[in-house]
């Protein structure tokens, strides 16, 4: 599924709140490749984090693996990209389990078919959404970290 949001525009996706809370020093690079982490990409990178809530996803949107994300946190001086990604993934669960919540109180509308022709819909709680939430809380931060120094 490919992001049909630009990354010039993700930061007004983001409350000013949530953008301040994923301030992090960039990972210092060895070679300063333009198709590389360049600092801007990992900064595009942790707010594609929280708006997507997978790695996969948002490595894609700034162009780069998910395996190369996975290294780039374990390098050395990465602590606080690492801290600003946990905090991106949290808000990004947050948002989730808002939306499962609101479905399961409120519901959705379902439209119903008949030998191909829509013939009516029904509205519905959905409560799919909000089992699989539950059942998979994300653990937080061992504890919280200053993220800029």
């Amino acid at each position: 599924m490919p992001i049909s949001w630009s990354m010039d525009h993700s930061r007004t996706l983001l409350a000013t709140d949530e953008a301040e809370l994923l301030a992090f020093t960039p990972v210092p690079t060895a070679s300063n490749r333009h198709d590389g982490w360049t600092p801007r990409r990992q900064r595009d990178f942790i707010t594609a984090l929280a708006i997507t809530g997978t790695v996969q996803r948002a490595a894609r949107a700034v162009g780069m693996s998910r395996e190369s994300a996975y290294k780039l946190r374990k390098r050395a001086g990465a602590e606080s990209l690492a801290a600003a990604w946990d905090i991106a993934q949290s808000l990004s669960y947050d948002r989730v389990f808002a939306l499962a919540m609101d479905r399961a109180i409120n519901g959705i509308t379902v439209p119903r078919y008949y030998k191909g022709r829509q013939i009516g819909t029904i509205h519905r709680p959905d409560l799919r959404l909000a089992m699989a939430v539950l059942a998979e809380r994300p653990q937080p931060p061992a504890k919280a970290t200053k993220l800029t120094e």
